[in-house]
């Protein structure tokens, strides 16, 4: 009998560790599967490459409200480029594409030309209303 208690208890505290360390943490930032960093839980800091994905959305966001109009008539085409973001030397490609993506996506005429010469190789995607949906980077 004391034998088969010792048992449990040793099973129950090896569920235990293994419950603690394979947890995923709850309070983190995760990326999704189009490549935004989003809260998952309740974070107590923003670490700083959340922080400047999260910038440079806001100033996509700022570029697709100023060509708006532009983009209804052309759900596939290049937006623009952000050039040495955040002083990091990285840069981006803003594109719109139609979801699910089309081989009029996919037509030179409908890329930016930076990415195409290779001079860019950061991207992100937009639907035509806007919706990241991938980053590249």
């Amino acid at each position: 009998m004391k034998k088969k208690f010792w048992i449990i208890i040793g099973v129950v505290f090896v569920l235990v560790v293994l419950v603690i360390f394979l947890r995923e943490e709850e309070d983190s930032w995760i990326k999704d599967e189009r490549g935004v960093w989003i809260k998952h839980g309740n974070p107590s800091e923003t670490p700083e490459e959340v922080a400047i994905q999260h910038n440079l959305l806001d100033k996509v966001e700022m570029m697709y409200n100023i060509r708006e109009s532009e983009i209804a008539g052309n759900p596939s085409m290049c937006l623009g480029t952000l050039q040495d973001f955040h002083g990091l030397g990285e840069s981006y490609v803003i594109d719109i594409v139609n979801v699910p993506r089309t081989e009029e996506d996919n037509l030179e005429e409908n890329q930016c030309t930076d990415y195409l010469s290779g001079k860019v190789t950061n991207f992100i995607e937009l639907d035509k209303d806007g919706n990241v949906v991938r980053i590249v980077d």
